[in-house]
């Protein structure tokens, strides 16, 4: 060759080293500046709408974010678990870790409304770092250029979806769970190192990083109990390494390691929940989960779960992933395509950008070097999505439920987008980066029947409705357009920049929405809670523990069961009903009672009717989006109904004390005497006002449940008399003609015959001598042809 020919080749060759050698030691300084940027101009962008619609004043835009702030004032004042201070330990705030940090905020002078900024500034930290963590997954040694270089792809795709970034600065712990995913993510990678050393290299730095993991997963669990299914799958696939390399005993321990401090933080959870509340449940889980709830039959709730799971996943497909013009995506798809206005009709065909971020998140799975990172992802996003679906409060508050699960998703599509761009799948042997046909044609098939399911007919169920052989078919044609590098970069580019255009919209939506739900809480909550901080009562009953107590710095009482009061059962009232819940309000000291209502009037049936006297203040919200209801009302309470219905009007003739009292509705009285009925579409509270049947001028209350024809009720005998004949009293008001019959330990001892009547009845039945042996079952069986009430139920001897 000529020399000054190959001077002028070999001439670049040190000017590229010398680059490459310049990015990579900027580069530790450049994209934590560059995640920097974008966190802080993703948060600006929210919390300055946010003040631009409340006039400066910092609010947030869910109710729920001051349950945290309840929680984290009373752990900075020394009550940890308490929702306020003096009702007790509280298992409402289901994330346990997150109202500690906010602690600290409140102890260095971020306090009252000044907590929100705290947790703005905790939450752009946590995205911060979690940026910084998931960027080890891209780059997989200091020579991996490309990887370095295409990290940067994930602050701006991790933050491109406006609904993620609505939780992530909303308030709530969604910020903070991915910043301890995040840091388990770190150290899982780290433990995979470690145990793809060669056998027989020391045992020590696996075991250690095995145990940092638990650790790890034990902080996320306590964020969101969830997330012990995302901690299973890090455990698995560690496992899955050490397993090869080191065998079966040591991938065993591993496992151990990486899972027991997780699941001895949730044990002991439950064990503080049943010891101090007689739940081993937390109170979140049993007001939101269909699982709680008495009345449901095994399908209904099967099938409130599945809807549930299909919601989560369409709601961002068709809703959150794409920008459109009216209420489904099947309203714009054209029924046919016409070569005049084929412009149009991409424009209208908004499914795509619906199914981009779905289909890039795929493309890790495709190719080798990023496959089992991928399955990790993609593990812990279904098996998330399959366990939220459980919770009824998936459909609300902006899906911030499933959000963690699209954030893996955000972070599976970087990765696929640098992976399609890369040359190698294996750098060492120069193996060709070629996507695995038979994965290919699967995930191919699997979008075209999401395609299917999101342009189906208006009013159609969701399901797969392309055969399986035309949906191959596009998986091969899937396969054949991702096979040839430079044509699958030029696909995945403009798919990227179709998904962006389209989110650009949705993201302004995004912050109007952010902005005007934190001013409807502010106009709504907070001034209702400053109005009740001036009024200054002893204790306030609210329908939703959140900004109202958390403004007004006043005792409270939630109805719903969240906040938790003394170990007595709300939460568990709450799903039985209203009258449970009332029957409970009997059970506190008078002087402990509310003396304000805070309520939704429209949620609460008859209780401010009953229980509501003068309405002291109405506080509307205009253009609301957020608030349960268009106005709150606060009541000044009146309990004196309360405790109206404890006593027998009539003792029956012969006896001369109560034995045993079954309160109907009211729990504690229930479970005191193995209280139960049968289930399920059966033991519907209810409860009534009626003259009192000893004093027609004044009313009588009591609660009861309703008893359906064929069905039966039980408890057990306690505190009778052996050997001693009695009588079994019960209250009801009859709605119509209804049978009762008796057994006492399966032996019929009589029928108690309920005709309709205008007010409270309470007939006996005669007990035999054998009838009244403590322990023995009592059962009231319905024969119809109605339901009947059952109210209260005494023996008497």
């Amino acid at each position: 060759m000529v020399p000054w020919l190959r001077d002028l080749l070999d001439e670049p060759l040190p000017r590229v080293t010398r680059a490459k050698d310049l990015v990579r030691r900027a580069d530790p300084l450049l994209f934590p500046i560059w995640a920097a940027l974008w966190t802080i101009a993703s948060a600006r962008s929210f919390y300055g709408y946010m003040l631009k619609q409340t006039g400066g004043e910092w609010s947030a835009p869910l109710d729920d974010v001051f349950i945290h702030f309840d929680y984290a004032r009373a752990t900075a004042l020394g009550h940890p678990f308490e929702w306020t201070v003096g009702n007790g330990y509280s298992s409402g705030n289901t994330s346990l870790t997150y109202p500690f940090a906010l602690a600290f905020g409140w102890l260095a002078g971020f306090q009252g409304r000044d907590l929100m900024v705290f947790a703005a500034v905790l939450a752009m930290t946590c995205v911060f770092g979690t940026l910084l963590a998931t960027r080890r997954i891209f780059v997989e040694d200091e020579s991996d250029d490309a990887g370095r270089l295409g990290s940067y792809l994930l602050p701006p795709v991790l933050l491109a979806i406006g609904a993620l970034d609505w939780s992530l600065w909303s308030g709530m712990e969604v910020a903070f769970f991915l910043a301890t995913w995040a840091i388990a993510l770190v150290l899982y990678r780290r433990l995979e190192d470690a145990g793809r050393l060669q056998a027989g290299a020391p045992a020590a730095r696996t075991t250690r990083r095995a145990w940092a993991l638990g650790a790890a997963g034990a902080l996320m669990v306590t964020t969101r109990p969830e997330a012990a299914a995302t901690l299973a799958v890090f455990g698995l696939a560690a496992a899955e390494v050490v397993l090869r390399r080191h065998g079966a005993k040591k991938a065993a321990w591993v496992l151990v390691a990486a899972g027991l401090p997780g699941a001895v933080c949730l044990a002991l959870q439950s064990i503080a929940n049943k010891a101090l509340t007689g739940e081993w449940s937390a109170n979140g889980a049993i007001v939101k989960l269909a699982l709680n709830n008495p009345f449901m039959p095994g399908s209904e709730k099967l099938d409130d779960w599945l809807f549930n799971a299909r919601y989560a996943v369409l709601r961002n497909l068709d809703y959150h992933f794409a920008h459109i013009e009216g209420e489904h995506l099947s309203e714009l798809v054209p029924t046919s395509w016409s070569p005049k206005n084929p412009l149009v009709y991409l424009a209208r065909t908004a499914w795509f950008a619906g199914v981009v971020p779905f289909a890039l998140g795929t493309l890790p799975l495709l190719f080798r070097r990023t496959r089992r990172i991928a399955i990790v992802l993609w593990a812990q996003m279904i098996l998330w999505v399959l366990i939220v679906a459980f919770n009824g409060q998936v459909r609300w508050q902006n899906e911030r439920y499933v959000m963690p699960a699209v954030a893996w998703l955000l972070v599976a599509v970087a990765l696929g987008v640098v992976g399609v761009f890369r040359k190698y799948d294996e750098a060492a042997n120069a193996r060709p980066s070629r996507p695995n046909a038979a994965i290919a044609v699967l995930v191919g098939a699997l979008l075209v029947q999401i395609v299917g399911v999101l342009t189906r007919p208006v009013g159609e169920p969701p399901s797969f409705r392309v055969s399986w052989l035309l949906a191959l078919l596009g998986g091969a044609v899937f396969y054949a357009a991702l096979f040839v590098r430079p044509a699958r970069g030029a696909l995945v580019a403009l798919s990227l920049l179709f998904a962006y255009d389209h989110q650009i919209p949705k993201m302004r939506d995004q912050r109007w929405f952010f902005g005007r739900a934190s001013r409807n809480i502010r106009d709504q909550h907070l001034t209702l809670g400053k109005y009740l901080a001036e009024l200054k009562p002893n204790r306030v009953l609210v329908g939703d523990a959140g900004a109202i107590l958390y403004e007004s710095d006043r005792p409270g009482l939630d109805i719903i069961g969240l906040g938790g009061y003394h170990g007595m059962p709300f939460a568990r009232a709450g799903v039985h009903g209203l009258p449970a819940t009332v029957e409970l309000l009997e059970r506190m000291p008078p002087r402990e009672r509310p003396e304000v209502l805070a309520i939704f009037p429209t949620w609460w049936g008859s209780l401010p009717l009953w229980f509501g006297g003068e309405v002291l203040r109405r506080f509307p919200v205009e253009g609301n989006v957020i608030c349960g209801g268009y106005e709150h009302v606060v009541y000044r309470a009146d309990w004196h109904l309360l405790n109206t219905g404890d006593r027998i009007r009539r003792m029956p003739a012969g006896d001369a004390e109560v034995r045993m009292e079954v309160d109907v509705s009211d729990l504690v009285s229930e479970h005191a005497a193995g209280y139960a009925f049968d289930k399920p579409g059966n033991g519907w509270t209810d409860m009534r006002v009626l003259p009192d049947p000893a004093n027609p001028m004044s009313d009588l209350f009591d609660g009861g449940r309703r008893i359906a024809s064929g069905r039966s009720e039980r408890f057990t005998l306690r505190g009778t008399e052996r050997g001693r004949p009695g009588h079994l009293v019960m209250r009801s008001a009859p709605e119509a003609d209804a049978k009762v019959r008796v057994k006492v330990g399966g032996v019929d001892v009589g029928v108690i015959a309920l005709t309709r009547t205008g007010g409270w009845v309470e007939p006996a039945v005669a007990l035999p001598a054998s009838a009244t042996e403590p322990g023995a079952v009592v059962e009231l069986a319905n024969e119809g042809p109605a339901d009947f009430v059952d109210f209260h139920v005494w023996i008497t001897q």
